[in-house]
């Protein structure tokens, strides 16, 4: 669990980073995309980097959710009896609504491909600008889209919080001072992924980008 969370952490920030060079201009933005698509040639064909790339962190997601389920099914067959009375278990917001949290990122996830990957659902849906997309997608009068597009970062943050204290945790943060460390470390990695995602949407809809 923890280390296929690993390998999508580390996709989630390089994905940000390459969001983030759409501050950058249209062109430059545009030739990062196309360049995305040129990695590893001619060792590799054309868009051979980006299939690899799919293929992996599909694999890691299934992965992530077999875990998951595993986990799930292992903690109720260690209580099979159900508790006659049941305290309620002081724990965040995130603890607490982990795997709909999960659930909702996957179906977003499922739409941002639709959207800014395929084009089947952007308004502009030309692979030769990608710029053009981002701008499109995210328009004054498709605020709903950022709205859906915050909601769904967010809780992508909140899972990530979660996610990532448990992960330092299972690694090897188990004394209170490395709890602390773990704590502190999640939740600065979740505030800033949040923000750099949603730094574009807002900048495209209140034209800083255009």
């Amino acid at each position: 669990m923890a280390v296929t969370g690993l390998l999508l952490v580390l996709f989630l920030v390089a994905h940000m980073l390459g969001n983030l060079k759409v501050f950058t201009g249209e062109t430059s933005f545009d030739h990062y995309a196309h360049w995305l698509r040129d990695i590893g040639t001619p060792l590799l064909p054309h868009t051979w980097y980006l299939w690899i790339q799919r293929t992996v962190l599909t694999v890691a997601v299934v992965a992530h959710i077999v875990a998951a389920t595993v986990l799930a099914r292992r903690a109720r067959a260690a209580r099979p009896v159900k508790y006659a009375h049941r305290k309620k278990v002081q724990g965040s917001y995130a603890a607490r609504t982990m795997r709909w949290g999960g659930v909702i990122i996957l179906l977003f996830v499922i739409y941002h491909i639709l959207d800014l990957t395929t084009g089947h659902l952007n308004p502009q849906g030309d692979a030769s600008n990608p710029y053009g997309n981002v701008v499109a997608d995210f328009a004054p009068e498709r605020w709903y889209v950022t709205l859906f597009y915050t909601l769904a970062v967010v809780t992508v943050g909140f899972h990530l919080r979660h996610g990532a204290f448990s992960a330092f945790r299972s690694l090897g943060q188990q004394t209170p001072k490395g709890e602390r460390r773990a704590r502190t470390g999640a939740l600065v990695l979740a505030v800033a992924l949040c923000a750099g995602y949603l730094v574009v949407p807002f900048a495209v809809l209140t034209g800083l980008v255009s």
